[in-house]
């Protein structure tokens, strides 16, 4: 059965995007190193991907306007927002329990929860994710879009393994049983 990975980036202090929204911080210490670390490889596991209305407006608009960054694959966006349904991006209002029950029925391989920490918030409330795929940027920001928030019960993980390049550090988790 495919699993929901969280697979995001974070800086060293706990944020995913700095006072102002903005994300180019999400870089190794070496800048001119071209390597994109785990991300390569994590994109050969997943087929669809779940993100909030917010960032896919963060992508269209500033980080891929001229092209869909995960074409190919199937996007869910969720949202509350009247939009209409492309050929690969589906905008929905659908419980978030359920649209996971839905894809996890369906073949293929694991799906991809994006974000923002809104939708990650919930996703972690439903104990809806299997598996936490984090990668520790080495920048402290003091600020921003913390991807935690606030919960009203305790999650306990285990560590499946641990890689780093360029100085960012990918931590993967599972659930404890």
């Amino acid at each position: 059965m495919p699993k929901i990975v969280l697979y995001i980036a974070m800086s060293l202090d706990g944020y995913i995007a700095d006072k102002n929204n903005g994300v180019d911080w999400l870089v190794g210490q070496d800048p001119h190193n071209t390597n994109m670390g785990s991300y390569p490889d994590f994109l050969k596991t997943i087929d669809r991907v779940i993100l909030g209305y917010t960032t896919y407006q963060q992508i269209i608009t500033e980080l891929s306007p001229d092209k869909w960054v995960y074409a190919g694959m199937k996007s869910y966006v969720l949202t509350h927002r009247e939009v209409p349904s492309q050929e690969e991006i589906t905008f929905t209002n659908m419980d978030i329990a359920q649209l996971t029950h839905q894809l996890k029925q369906e073949k293929g391989k694991d799906i991809w929860l994006c974000g923002g920490a809104n939708i990650v918030s919930q996703f972690i409330k439903l104990d809806l994710i299997d598996r936490y795929h984090i990668t520790l940027i080495p920048t402290l920001l003091g600020g921003g879009v913390p991807l935690f928030q606030e919960m009203d019960h305790e999650l306990r993980l285990k560590l499946i393994n641990t890689s780093s390049s360029n100085g960012m550090v990918d931590l993967i988790y599972e659930k404890r049983i």
